[in-house]
């Protein structure tokens, strides 16, 4: 089974736990994970920021699949990361904000990007132009990985 995370309204029981956790994604991942320590598991769910028209996205979404790995799916041009979480996927990555940015794209020209240094202002740039960010980024806990080839998102999980 997909899941996918959409912008409407949770069910009543899913807004109680999100008044405890917050309603970002980072609360998100931390409600999964109470609720998998809570039942007795101990297991870390894995998020893939996807893009379903890009072919590795696609490609290391089943890779994923095909390991048995259900992940929870961020479809990021629809429902766009704050500048928080794209600085918390940096980190995880261990990278800076330009590693993560699509140059080749024509909003990072029109903004004239490739003359800012200030990591701040391109993260904010990613937040406001999702299209900006690299594809696909592969979650699991504390580390993240692009899937560019997809094979590289194995060596987080």
């Amino acid at each position: 089974m997909i899941r996918t995370r959409h912008a409407f309204t949770a069910p009543a029981e899913k807004q109680a736990r999100r008044s405890l956790y917050g309603t970002s994604r980072a609360g998100a991942v931390e409600r999964h994970q109470s609720f998998n320590r809570c039942n007795g598991r101990n297991d870390v769910t894995v998020t893939i920021y996807h893009n379903p028209r890009c072919s590795k996205s696609r490609q290391t979404l089943t890779l994923l699949q095909d390991k048995g790995i259900e992940p929870e799916i961020v479809e990021y041009l629809k429902t766009p990361p704050g500048a928080d979480e794209i600085a918390d996927v940096l980190k995880k990555l261990g990278i800076e904000a330009r590693a993560l940015m699509r140059t080749k794209e024509t909003v990072y020209k029109e903004l004239g990007l490739s003359q800012v240094d200030d990591e701040k202002a391109l993260i904010k740039a990613m937040a406001e132009n999702p299209v900006l960010i690299e594809r696909p980024v592969v979650i699991k806990g504390s580390k993240a990985a692009i899937g560019r080839p997809p094979e590289q998102v194995l060596e987080i999980l």
